[in-house]
């Protein structure tokens, strides 16, 4: 008997140090060492922008659908030129991609599990930021971060990606009528960085895709992009991690972005190879990650009841 016991403790000590290693190397990646849970814990009752029982939760909560499809996302938004010029000459992304994945994920996670306080704050962060966002593209059209039109692509090419990655890897998929409720719900979001006309079921999305298609073009920096995502990451393990996200990432991508882009890759791929591998990644991440501190956090204080007032 002991001697079994001494054996599984020696069985569970590299697995425990390899399971501490890859969290830490992917809380590091993606939200950066601090997870800031005082954005996510009080006040106590309060549901945030969505809460609980939202399907933004839903879809947000789920790893492998959200890194998949939020490379996705970096992909389309990068072929409208007005929004990747002001990435272009604003941005930092160069220098600093791990950074750039940090700011965005936080936003993410943030305004779709933070308390109220903490989602409206960051959203009036952004805001500030998108007022220095502006000027010529190299085609000779003005662009500003703050307006309307650009935050609706922003968003809706985002969520959309989102969606796409969540029903591609999630066990049990969402119901048409759920679809609808997600992009109704996360156009709250968009709504307060001062976007309109806001697409907010499938059908609006697939109309809206359709109508800003005559506007969306390849640049160069689109393909600069695209191939800082293929090389991402800080050590081999990372960069191996990040390819096989952004190969399954090509999958969730409309046809015409596909060819914009000169992605050929073979549909057999996609679906054989690389859609499969990506899902077995994030089981992995699951497995390392363990339960979300921050979605615990969130969940505790949007389901607790709110202190009772005195007279």
């Amino acid at each position: 008997m002991v001697g079994s016991e001494a054996g599984a403790v020696g069985w569970r000590s590299p697995l425990t140090a390899l399971r501490a290693r890859l969290l830490a190397e992917i809380n590091a990646t993606v939200h950066g060492r601090d997870l800031h849970l005082e954005r996510y814990d009080h006040p106590a009752g309060d549901p945030g922008l969505f809460g609980a029982d939202s399907v933004v939760w839903r879809v947000h909560g789920h790893p492998a659908g959200m890194l998949v499809g939020g490379f996705a996302a970096l992909l389309l938004q990068s072929l409208h030129p007005l929004a990747m010029a002001a990435v272009d000459e604003h941005s930092d992304f160069r220098v600093d991609p791990t950074g750039r994945l940090n700011r965005t994920a936080r936003f993410v996670t943030t305004t779709t599990l933070g308390s109220t306080a903490a989602a409206e704050q960051a959203i009036a962060a952004v805001r500030r930021i998108h007022l220095r966002v502006h000027g010529t593209a190299p085609d000779g059209r003005p662009y500003r971060a703050d307006d309307p039109d650009l935050l609706t692509w922003v968003h809706t090419a985002e969520v959309s990606c989102f969606l796409a990655g969540y029903q591609a890897f999630a066990a049990t998929p969402l119901t048409a009528d759920e679809c609808d409720r997600y992009f109704a719900e996360a156009a709250r979001v968009a709504e307060r960085l001062g976007a309109t006309a806001i697409p907010g079921s499938r059908a609006e999305v697939a109309a809206y895709l359709a109508r800003m298609r005559p506007e969306l073009r390849v640049t160069p920096p689109a393909l600069e992009v695209l191939g800082l995502l293929r090389g991402f990451g800080r050590s081999r393990r990372e960069r191996a991690a990040v390819r096989v996200l952004t190969n399954a990432s090509i999958g969730l991508l409309p046809d015409w972005a596909r060819t914009e882009l000169a992605l050929r890759r073979p549909r057999l791929v996609r679906a054989g190879w690389d859609r499969p591998l990506a899902r077995a990644g994030g089981r992995v991440m699951v497995w390392a990650c363990g339960p979300s501190p921050i979605r615990a956090a969130a969940h505790a204080r949007a389901t607790s009841a709110p202190p009772a007032t005195g007279r």
